[in-house]
C-alpha cells in the first residue's frame, strides 16, 4: 500500500515539473565566431499602459505648439502695424520738416529782396530819364537779371486787367475804348516772389462808360416842338 502510494506521489511530481531551459549567453558564438547581439527582453504586461481615453502626449504638444504660433503670427503683425504707423509719422515729419525749411528760406529770400525794391525803382527811374548808361547801367543789368533768376517777377503794366489783390488804383476815369476796369497808367511797379507778393502796383484804372444817348432833333425854325402841339394840330 505504501509502495504503490509513493509511486502515485512520483508520477505526480514528474507531471508537475517544469521543463528546464538552458540559455546560451556566451557573447560570441562559438560556431561563427561573431559577436552575438543582445536579444531584447521580454517587456512584463504589466509594463504596457493601457491607452487612454483622454489626448496623448502627441496630440497635447501639438496644440500647444500650435497655441504659441498663433501668438506669435499675433504678436508679429501687432509689431508690423506699429512699425508702419511709425514709418508713415516719419514720413510726414519729414515732409512737414522740409515745408518749414523752404518756407523759412523763401521768407528770408523775400526779406533780402524786398529791401531792394526802392533799388530797382530808382534804377527804373534812371532808365527813363536816359540817366542809365555805360557800366553803371551794366551793373544794373546784371543785378535785375539775378534778382529774376533768384525768384523775383516784376508786374504792373498797361492794358491789364484790373486785379485788387495786385493793383492799388489811385486814379480812376471811365473811357468808351476799354470793356471793364483796365490799368491804363503805371505809376509803380509791383513785385512777386515765388507766391508772395510783396509789392501791389500803383496804377491808374479806366473804367467802361457806355456811349451817350443820341441827342434829340432840334425843331426847325418857326415849329413847335411836338410835345408843345395840340391834339388837333398833331392830326392835321
Amino acid at each position: 500500500m505504501t509502495g504503490k502510494h509513493s509511486r502515485e506521489t512520483g508520477e505526480q511530481d514528474i507531471q508537475v515539473a517544469e521543463p528546464l531551459v538552458v540559455r546560451d549567453r556566451r557573447k560570441i558564438d562559438p560556431e561563427t565566431g561573431q559577436v552575438r547581439r543582445p536579444e531584447a527582453e521580454p517587456v512584463p504586461e504589466e509594463a504596457v499602459e493601457a491607452p487612454s481615453s483622454g489626448p496623448s502626449l502627441g496630440e497635447s504638444i501639438v496644440d500647444e505648439a500650435v497655441g504659441v504660433q498663433s501668438d506669435v503670427e499675433k504678436e508679429l503683425a501687432e509689431r508690423t502695424a506699429d512699425l508702419q504707423r511709425l514709418q508713415a509719422e516719419y514720413a510726414n515729419y519729414r515732409k512737414r520738416v522740409d515745408r518749414d525749411r523752404e518756407a523759412v528760406v523763401l521768407g528770408a529770400k523775400a526779406s533780402v529782396v524786398s529791401d531792394l525794391l526802392p533799388l530797382l525803382d530808382d534804377l527804373e527811374r534812371a532808365e527813363q530819364h536816359g540817366d542809365l548808361t555805360g557800366a553803371f547801367k551794366a551793373v544794373a543789368d546784371k543785378l535785375v537779371a539775378g534778382l529774376q533768376r533768384a525768384g523775383l517777377e516784376p508786374f504792373g503794366s498797361e492794358g491789364d486787367a484790373f486785379d485788387p489783390s495786385v493793383h492799388e488804383a489811385v486814379q480812376h476815369s471811365t473811357s468808351p475804348d476799354v470793356s471793364g476796369p483796365t490799368v491804363t497808367t503805371v505809376l509803380r511797379r509791383g513785385y512777386r516772389f515765388g507766391d508772395r507778393v510783396l509789392r501791389a502796383a500803383l496804377v491808374g484804372v479806366t473804367d467802361h462808360e457806355p456811349d451817350a444817348a443820341p441827342a434829340a432833333e432840334a425843331p426847325v425854325e418857326g415849329e413847335l416842338p411836338v410835345e408843345q402841339l395840340s391834339d388837333e394840330q398833331q392830326q392835321q
